[in-house]
């Protein structure tokens, strides 16, 4: 068969398909392939029925048909576009797809075949004239049809996807005429100030796909060929790039998984503009495969998928936005990757629980807890201990409410891991959203279950979560806190000992504070002369940050979020306004102390809900001191006592850093706690350091 016949006829075909895109009078376009019809004896035959069908179905979509009429006094040959009417197999009336350019002279033409794309190849009708006129042409249908020029992958035809070229200033826009896995066939126009003789076609450009104005595809692409004429034309492109790197390699990665039943993917093809439905290979956290045949490939690489249905045993849906990143062809068929570029908090827990239930299933991710459970849990694991129990005894049932909402409503800014069986908790550990780009993980707890170490088992649930969860915009995530006594060997070697071993404060950062429990009621509540405390300014907090940057240089500052506007940004929602969404309580101010419009300290007071977090650290005062010989403690302790009458508790916990200052006056503390922040784009680095001391695995 002639092979390149049939492509230059396909691409003619799609030029006609523009006629009526055009400003002006265009007459039909000459066809002087005839070639082409000498390849008909080895073509496919295609039978009447299947042609019937075929036909019915442009109608029904509003497709069209082209029609190759023979002019008998040049004899040469046209092409004229026409909509194709219902047909029940034996005639089929086609009405001019525009009348205005073929209305007259029909007594000197005859038809010699009806070309109709169904994408995969040029489908050939001979026929039968039974009358022509200037609404339209009927004839009679052949037996059976040619199937010429097969295409490895079959084309879609496009419509309202806006394009734009770039090439080193050279900028075209347009529209996607169609496109297929390997390429797409762009109608550009260059911009006033450019021209297509700038169009280096031996180099590579860029090429913006949009709907709507939302981008769907951009990427690197090749010329393949193009056809430029009357300051526009076409161009047929190849994405130059088979696989996307959306983030950056990790070491250890999450699980990639085979369900049964397999989850089904479902989204409006952002190309097509129509519901496309696949079966998923396999999928992890981060995202997902699916094999396509390899003539009705939909997906490209570099396509992104703004919103994208998993769905779970036909029941449960899980709702993303993704990209596809890689296609990689095998026997049987090609192998697509898609990754997970964001999805709520919500979607993002029940994905990970089914994934991890799957390999475990004593593991749970924030699902429902029977609260008495919970409550006994927490007591016989020695998590509430005596001391502990004694401060929070007066506030348990504001501490009980708090935890139903944690616990049972399961708000976006807390997640709870538990380890159990038959209802009984044996391992516990938790995070809450605790500024506006840090989570916290607190609460952990954990008790033997036939030998298991417990409270591995949950800390591993917590690192296999954040390993993806980061890098979704939704979770607001930069940072992990966590505070720990240093004391207690196990969270010291889990959270210090990586710190230790990175050595890079700006990557993981550790830093000592005292805790004294305070009383918030004091007589004296007037600072001496000269001496101020008002809501801190950018200027103080920035003469904070040098202060600190020279004592510890970690990540203090960025981690509570006070060097940055966060929430105050435009179009973001403040933290204390996702909290007052779901009925709960956080909130935080800074403010300076100074003399003489120096700085002395900072204090940043804290509130949230009683119980939140059971140590009281986000519902009590964080002290920093900027200069330790220039601050006395009867000044400080007055500043606290003005601040303190802001908390309902009869002893506000207060957080004093450095330690240095509160040791060297003898002033008693009670306790010294860690405050651990880890930026979490050294997260792949904190988990090989988890599997390398204490071999956790994350398959």
């Amino acid at each position: 068969m002639d092979t390149d016949a049939a492509r230059i006829l396909q691409r003619k075909v799609g030029s006609v398909r523009q006629m009526s895109e055009r400003a002006g009078w265009l007459p039909p376009w000459l066809f002087k392939h005839h070639n082409l019809m000498h390849a008909l004896e080895d073509a496919k035959t295609v039978s009447r029925d299947s042609l019937t069908n075929l036909l019915n179905h442009a109608h029904f979509t509003d497709g069209i048909v082209l029609v190759l009429l023979q002019d008998t006094r040049f004899e040469e040959s046209i092409l004229v576009r026409a909509h194709p009417e219902p047909s029940l197999g034996q005639t089929l009336f086609c009405r001019w797809a525009e009348p205005e350019r073929f209305d007259h002279g029909f007594e000197h033409y005859s038809v010699l075949y009806l070309i109709l794309d169904d994408g995969r190849s040029m489908i050939l009708l001979p026929a039968e004239l039974e009358g022509m006129s200037k609404e339209g042409i009927s004839i009679v249908l052949p037996t059976s049809g040619y199937a010429v020029g097969q295409r490895r992958s079959r084309r879609y035809s496009c419509q309202g996807i806006d394009a734009e070229l770039i090439q080193s200033g050279f900028v075209a826009k347009g529209n996607l005429v169609d496109f297929s896995p390997r390429g797409f066939r762009l109608h550009v126009k260059p911009q006033a100030s450019c021209s297509f003789r700038w169009f280096n076609q031996s180099e590579p450009f860029t090429v913006h796909l949009n709907y709507d104005g939302q981008m769907v595809f951009s990427g690197a692409c090749r010329h393949v060929r193009s056809n430029f004429s009357n300051g526009d034309g076409e161009v047929v492109v190849c994405p130059s790039q088979e696989i996307f790197r959306r983030f950056k390699n990790k070491q250890i990665r999450n699980t990639r998984q085979k369900l049964v039943p397999s989850p089904t993917l479902s989204f409006m093809h952002p190309l097509l503009r129509r519901r496309v439905f696949m079966q998923v290979e396999n999928i992890s956290s981060s995202g997902f495969s699916v094999r396509e045949k390899t003539e009705d490939r939909m997906l490209i690489p570099g396509m992104m998928i703004p919103e994208l249905v998993v769905t779970f045993a036909g029941a449960l849906n899980i709702k993303c936005s993704a990209q596809v990143i890689y296609q990689m062809e095998e026997e049987e068929g090609v192998r697509c990757g898609l990754a997970i570029l964001d999805m709520g908090i919500q979607a993002y827990s029940l994905l990970t629980h089914i994934l991890t239930s799957a390999i475990d299933s004593n593991a749970y991710i924030s699902s429902e807890v029977d609260m008495d459970a919970l409550w006994e849990f927490f007591f016989t694991a020695g998590f509430i201990y005596p001391k502990k129990y004694r401060l929070i005894q007066s506030y348990r049932d504001e501490f009980r409410k708090t935890y139903e909402k944690l616990y049972l409503e399961n708000p976006e800014i807390a997640r709870h891991f538990t380890y159990q069986s038959n209802g009984r908790i044996y391992g516990h550990i938790s995070m809450v959203r605790a500024y506006e780009r840090a989570w916290m993980i607190h609460h952990h707890a954990a008790q033997s279950m036939n030998s298991k170490r417990t409270g591995f088992m949950v800390l591993k649930q917590i690192m296999h979560y954040l390993n993806d969860m980061h890098r979704l915009p939704s979770a607001n995530m930069d940072y992990v806190m966590s505070y720990f006594r240093p004391e207690n060997a196990f969270p010291d070697r889990v959270f210090g000992g990586f710190a230790r071993e990175l050595n890079n404060p700006k990557g993981c950062s550790t830093d000592l504070f005292c805790y004294l429990p305070y009383t918030a009621h004091s007589v004296t509540t007037q600072l001496p002369e000269e001496w101020s405390l008002e809501e801190c300014s950018p200027f103080h907090m920035w003469e904070f940050s040098r202060v600190y940057d020279h004592v510890s240089g970690g990540l203090l500052l960025d981690g509570l979020g006070l060097m940055r506007g966060g929430g105050d940004q435009p179009g973001d929602e403040h933290l204390s306004q996702v909290y007052e969404k779901v009925g709960l309580r956080r909130a935080w101010q800074t403010f300076s102390l100074t003399y003489q419009g120096a700085l002395k300290a900072i204090l940043l007071c804290n509130h949230s809900d009683l119980g939140f977090n059971l140590s009281e650290l986000l519902n009590g005062m964080t002290v920093l001191v900027a200069d330790q010989e220039g601050l006395p403690w009867n000044v400080l302790s007055t500043a606290i006592s003005i601040l303190g009458g802001r908390y309902r508790t009869d002893k506000v916990p207060v957080l004093s850093f450095p330690v240095d200052y509160v040791k060297e006056r003898g002033i008693p503390y009670e306790k010294l706690y860690q405050l651990w922040i880890l930026n979490v784009q050294y997260g792949n680095e904190y988990l090989e350091y988890m599997q390398k001391k204490f071999r956790i695995s994350y398959r």
